[in-house]
């Protein structure tokens, strides 16, 4: 008997130690969700679904440790391991762990006393005071597909001004999945807004004004963006402002009315200029920008810098069959500084990525870009099936390659500057290790059947699971032999973009598939 009640103490001493280590949503989950997804996922956002609550974050646990450990979610298309950036939306190993930790651990609740207060939908301007606050035309969003809409807003500068902080307010946070901001004095975005019989008009790749400037941009979670003291982007008088605005598709009869709210100088101050030295016009080494139909292919750019600079961010631009794009200067010495790597590109969450310091490229450096393309069936993107040559133009069907950098002229002291001091976060190796290159599916896209190859495991059982692009894991085969391929039926399911993903021990395969 009391080697029983021995054992049976040690059991439930066991039970409440393994217990006490899984995380708890309350005290270990909802920190992490709030403070790095429900600007998106939270009623009313842009995002599909919510994750406010324990009820919902526990209705869409698998997904969560889907996304977060391949790192699709939160959206942060930059490779961290290449260069770190300011104010990053991504999760640590700690974070990504415990997510996954408490996945498996069947997502307790935890004390619900010590969970996070639940958080609301922003609202309002941040900008205390602004210069200028201008609306754009109501206007009501109904679409199926993505739809990218340009408004013009007239400045009503008479006289020339400096920006020196900009804030954009989305007047429905469920519509708009972005926003880029250009400036310009030209009557061109002005005639094809009246051209066009509904508020704005149809832009895709830009305004179609070649004297448009990118003034700023906006991206859920965004926050006013401030220049350094005594810096600003110079707005010539009597200008317009045009808010490219992407409507992603599923929308029915959503009222739009976003506003932009901006600080504003008379100067003079230090002039910030935003611009692609990187272009598809004339830095390419290996032009012109065209990939033929049914091929992969990569370009080559470089620009010599004339003077020395202060860089205070980067935003890369391709369309839809863009694959990969990178960005590094060379000094005169031979030394390299990194600036930008997003090995997987997605036209849908681009974004401008701010140094966390200031970056002085000197007199005489050589700017390096570097960008492929994938013009195949296999590329889920591409919007023409067959494919078709796809050159350089502002259609959704064309394509580009710029790198806009934010700078100004150099003056000493400035790669001092402080734009965010926060302790990077950890991202070693995580729970798994993803490898997004080595699986291979086709037909893609496909209307049935998909075969799945695979390469770097071993012969023996894996894991298949198939994700909804929302992250709702729709199916799981368990134990599956891969010493031959995998076929799956996917006939059943919607038209749409699937994940599907094969793991083996700490080893994860991802591969994207196109159900038409």
């Amino acid at each position: 008997m009391k080697l029983i009640s021995k054992g049976i103490l040690f059991l439930t001493l066991w039970h409440s130690a393994a217990t006490a280590q899984t995380p708890t949503w309350a005290e270990d989950v909802a920190p992490i969700l709030y403070q790095n997804c429900t600007s998106c996922h939270i009623d009313g956002g842009i995002g599909k679904f919510s994750l406010v609550g324990y009820n919902q974050a526990k209705n869409w646990a698998s997904g969560i440790k889907y996304q977060t450990q391949n790192r699709t979610m939160p959206p942060w298309p930059a490779d961290p391991k290449y260069k770190r950036y300011a104010h990053e939306r991504i999760l640590s190993t700690e974070e990504i762990k415990t997510l996954a930790d408490w996945v498996d651990g069947n997502t307790p609740q935890g004390d619900l006393s010590k969970a996070p207060v639940d958080p609301v939908a922003q609202t309002g301007i941040l900008t205390p005071n602004p210069d200028k606050l201008l609306k754009m035309e109501n206007y009501v969003a109904t679409t199926n597909t993505d739809e990218y809409r340009c408004f013009v807003i007239p400045a009503g500068i008479s006289s020339n001004q400096y920006l020196t902080s900009i804030e954009v307010i989305p007047g429905n946070r469920k519509a708009v999945h972005h926003v880029l901001v250009f400036y310009d004095t030209s009557k061109i975005p002005l005639q094809k807004d009246i051209a066009d019989p509904k508020p704005g008009y149809i832009g895709f790749g830009g305004t179609g004004s070649s004297t448009s400037t990118l003034v700023g941009l906006w991206v859920p979670g965004a926050e006013p963006y401030a220049f350094p003291a005594g810096m600003g982007i110079q707005l010539l008088k009597n200008g317009y402002f045009i808010l490219q605005i992407h409507y992603p598709g599923g929308l029915n009869s959503e009222l739009d009315s976003t506003k932009v709210a901006m600080k504003l100088s008379s100067g003079p101050l230090r002039q910030v200029f935003i611009s692609p030295p990187i272009n598809h016009d004339g830095a390419l080494q290996n032009g012109p920008l065209y990939i033929a139909p049914g091929t992969t292919k990569s370009f080559n750019a470089k620009y010599t810098l004339p003077l020395n600079v202060t860089a205070f961010a980067v935003g890369p631009h391709m369309h839809l069959i863009g694959r990969s794009i990178k960005a590094w200067a060379v000094n005169t010495n031979g030394d390299t500084t990194p600036l930008i790597s997003i090995p997987k590109w997605d036209f849908h969450w681009q974004r401008q990525y701010s140094f966390r310091n200031p970056i002085k490229l000197t007199v005489g450096s050589t700017i390096w870009g570097q960008a492929s393309y994938d013009n195949t069936t296999a590329n889920p993107f591409n919007p023409n099936n067959p494919p078709l040559g796809v050159s350089v133009g502002e259609k959704t069907t064309d394509e580009m390659l710029l790198i806009y950098f934010w700078y100004t002229a150099y003056q000493a002291g400035d790669e001092n500057i402080v734009i965010d001091g926060s302790t990077p976060k950890n991202i070693g190796t995580v729970l798994l290790e993803p490898n997004h290159e080595m699986a291979k599916a086709w037909p893609n896209p496909t209307e049935d059947l998909v075969h799945l190859e695979t390469t770097g495991f071993k012969p023996g059982l894996v894991n298949v699971k198939i994700y909804a692009a929302t992250g709702q894991c729709l199916a799981e085969l368990t134990e599956t032999n891969i010493q031959e391929r995998i076929s799956l039926q996917v006939s059943h399911y919607p038209s749409g973009l699937y994940h599907i993903q094969v793991q083996q021990g700490r080893q994860l395969q991802t591969v994207r598939v196109y159900k038409q």
